[in-house]
């Protein structure tokens, strides 16, 4: 693939995670919600996201996960970048990263010299520990509405199923305002909880999984302990449509994709001092990278990134990549401002890590982040009881 070539510009406004909620509220019967989805109307809604379950592997995946394949439709885009926390921020505020803000799994903030973690809510990378729940206040880094918030003065709680630590955490306040959290930290209890709560007065139940995606990371999606991973999801998933009362939408999704990177293919910038120089601070990840530069380093930086870089990333100055629409149609100023200076995108099989920061980043296997399609297309997949 040559880096002249455009990016694919994930499907904002019509088929990407942030149409997702709406539509399904949509089908509730709940004015205000746009259903961009077409959804049949219901009487129940349970949507399970499973963390790192992208369009393409499980595709490649029939033998293992012969459920959610016989239930998949069309795919879904991501959203720029491809990770965790710019994807639940669109699904739960039902808008792109460049309006909700929460730019990915770390991203520059004002006022401190280093990245600034959105999943952890704290400086981000080796150093001396600091969250900022109080320094940075959650309800005033993402102040947007968020979904749940506005489907309860309708009448319609969300409830949503995850891991107990995320109650109350700095990215739950940020775009979880409005949810009815119930702690449930493995598929037995998502399922339990979940059918339990969908058999009482109209609600949408979301359930959230992280399994799938830390096997990715540690073992790879080839791995063995992944496709045990993507069996259980298909099995635990099966059970509950089995089980859902009459009239009620299961949907599930991902939150990205992921591919596997070898050793020679995540490039540490420790190796790499010439793409180190004039760098002031690396935020995102290593496939979707910010980078902010020292006064007056611009040119220089992208000019040696795109000499070093360029056949397998593509690589913008700031405004060039908010004007392709990456971020969607629209970006705040203090969205594009936690961009730092350069945007860059792998198309190849590359990663960008910083071992002095995060070794324990640089080790992964499963990386993800990017537009490409093994990153970016994640599943639909719906059953009606």
């Amino acid at each position: 693939m040559a880096g002249s070539l455009a990016p694919p510009v994930p499907r904002y406004g019509t088929r990407s995670l942030a149409e997702l909620v709406p539509s399904l509220l949509s089908s509730l019967g709940l004015a205000g919600f746009t259903n961009a989805l077409a959804l049949e109307p219901a009487e129940r809604v349970c949507l399970m996201l499973v963390d790192g379950l992208g369009w393409e592997l499980l595709a490649a995946s029939r033998s293992t996960a012969p459920f959610l394949n016989s239930i998949a439709h069309e795919p879904l885009t991501a959203g720029f970048p491809a990770t965790t926390a710019a994807s639940l921020s669109s699904l739960a505020t039902g808008v792109p990263p460049g309006e909700h803000g929460l730019l990915g799994y770390t991203m520059a903030l004002p006022g401190y010299d280093r990245a600034f973690n959105v999943l952890t809510w704290a400086l981000y990378g080796l150093g001396p520990r600091m969250e900022l729940l109080e320094q940075v206040q959650p309800e005033a880094l993402q102040p947007l509405p968020t979904i749940a918030e506005r489907a309860a003065r309708a009448g319609v709680p969300i409830h949503h199923l995850g891991p107990a630590f995320h109650e109350g955490s700095g990215l739950t306040r940020a775009i979880g305002r409005g949810e009815r959290f119930h702690p449930a930290d493995s598929l037995e209890a998502i399922s339990e909880t979940g059918l339990r709560l969908i058999r009482g007065h109209r609600a949408l139940v979301y359930g959230y999984h992280p399994r799938l995606d830390a096997a990715g990371h540690v073992h790879g999606v080839a791995s063995q302990p992944w496709r045990d991973e993507l069996g259980a999801v298909d099995n635990a998933v099966r059970l509950i449509a089995e089980q859902l009362p009459r009239d009620t939408v299961l949907v599930v999704t991902g939150d990205h994709g992921m591919i596997d990177l070898r050793p020679n293919e995540r490039l540490d910038l420790a190796d790499y001092p010439e793409l180190a120089a004039g760098v002031r601070l690396l935020a995102g990840e290593a496939r979707a990278r910010y980078v902010s530069t020292e006064p007056g380093a611009v040119d220089d930086v992208l000019d040696v990134w795109r000499a070093i870089l360029g056949d397998r990333m593509w690589i913008w100055p700031r405004d060039e990549a908010i004007g392709l629409g990456l971020f969607g149609p629209r970006v705040s100023p203090v969205a594009a401002e936690r961009m730092g200076d350069i945007v860059a995108a792998a198309f190849d099989r590359v990663g960008i890590v910083q071992r002095d920061v995060d070794p324990a980043q640089a080790r992964l296997n499963g990386h993800h982040g990017s537009l490409t399609p093994a990153e970016q297309l994640v599943p639909y997949l719906l059953y009606r009881s």
